[in-house]
């Protein structure tokens, strides 16, 4: 026997007179969709930046790597069959009779390119923090050096240190001072590219330290003020602590350039004249490019030289910050 099913009567709801009325049915109650766990959208905004890492940082790394621990040549290089040596490549790097310049060229165009980078620009910095006419106009003309192509500032300063022809041999004839084989003496070319860097080093360290210096109350150094203190007072109690997490970064920063400059030493002295201004990474340039031959394995192992200098600094710099926030 079939059961018929019936629809619920309308409920009979009373009026302001006390008639009573038919209330329309209620509507269908539809469940809502529970909210995307926001762990997915994290994911999703995490993907585009891990994939850019992957293509661009961990495989070239991965690659060079590769290079550095097999007997890599031409063919080999093409058809990938390369047979693993091990630690050969770096053996042979400590072996030759370039590695120890090349280390001392590359630690001393390091150390006095961050010294004198900072120390210029962070005086740049408080001179230009006092906000006098025209400040901002001088501050966009030292930029320049930093928007310009390193190809061009490195083939300017090659014109300008010609032995020759160069603006600066005139200048010194000018003053009574003999010429000076700039680019091709075995004791001035390091200078030479270490002057060069250093002028194209200083925008930045400019515009850090200056970004740094506006974040520093002003309120700070007029009750110094107050109390007597001078300008170097103020500089050195006030300035140069607070603006000491910005230094860090910035010289971190600059380090890790720094390690890495290949084009301006090699269009100005291609790291001659008899490798005296030769560092890691115009060697590891020349290894791998340079020559008919390439030694693709040896100039690998040099680059992975750099990144683990530039990899240690990095984790002391990271082992700094830890320890300064937690004091």
């Amino acid at each position: 026997m079939k059961q018929s099913t019936q629809l619920p009567a309308h409920r009979r709801v009373p009026d302001r007179d006390g008639a009573a009325t038919a209330a329309p049915p209620s509507a269908r109650t539809v469940p809502r969709r529970r909210p995307a766990s926001p762990q997915w959208a994290a994911w999703a905004f995490l993907t585009p930046v891990t994939l850019y890492l992957a293509l661009f940082y961990a495989y070239p790394l991965y690659r060079n790597l590769d290079l550095s621990l097999r007997d890599y040549t031409v063919r080999s290089f093409v058809q990938g069959d390369a047979p693993f040596t091990g630690l050969k490549n770096y053996r042979t790097v400590f072996d030759d009779p370039t590695f120890a310049p090349a280390l001392l060229h590359t630690v001393v165009f390091t150390a006095v390119c961050l010294v004198f980078q900072y120390a210029i620009g962070l005086a740049l910095a408080v001179f230009f923090n006092q906000h006098f006419r025209l400040s901002a106009t001088l501050r966009a003309l030292f930029l320049v050096p930093w928007l310009l192509p390193l190809i061009v500032s490195a083939s300017t300063w090659s014109w300008m240190l010609n032995s020759e022809s160069g603006i600066v041999n005139a200048a010194l004839h000018a003053i009574g001072i003999g010429p000076v084989n700039w680019l091709t003496s075995p004791s001035w070319s390091l200078a030479s590219v270490i002057i060069a860097n250093i002028w194209i080093g200083v925008p930045f360290n400019l515009v850090v330290l200056h970004s740094g210096l506006q974040s520093i109350p002003a309120g700070l150094y007029e009750a110094a003020a107050l109390d007597g203190a001078g300008p170097w007072r103020r500089f050195w109690s006030i300035t140069f602590p607070l603006l000491r997490p910005v230094s860090a970064i910035t010289l971190l920063l600059g380090l890790v350039y720094t390690l890495k400059v290949f084009d301006i030493i090699w269009i100005m002295t291609k790291g001659g004249p008899a490798d005296s201004s030769t560092t890691f990474a115009t060697w590891s340039y020349r290894l791998g490019f340079g020559n008919l031959l390439p030694a693709f394995g040896p100039g690998a192992a040099v680059g992975n030289l750099l990144v683990v200098a530039a990899l240690v600094f990095g984790l002391v710099y990271v082992r700094s910050q830890r320890k300064q926030a937690l004091s």
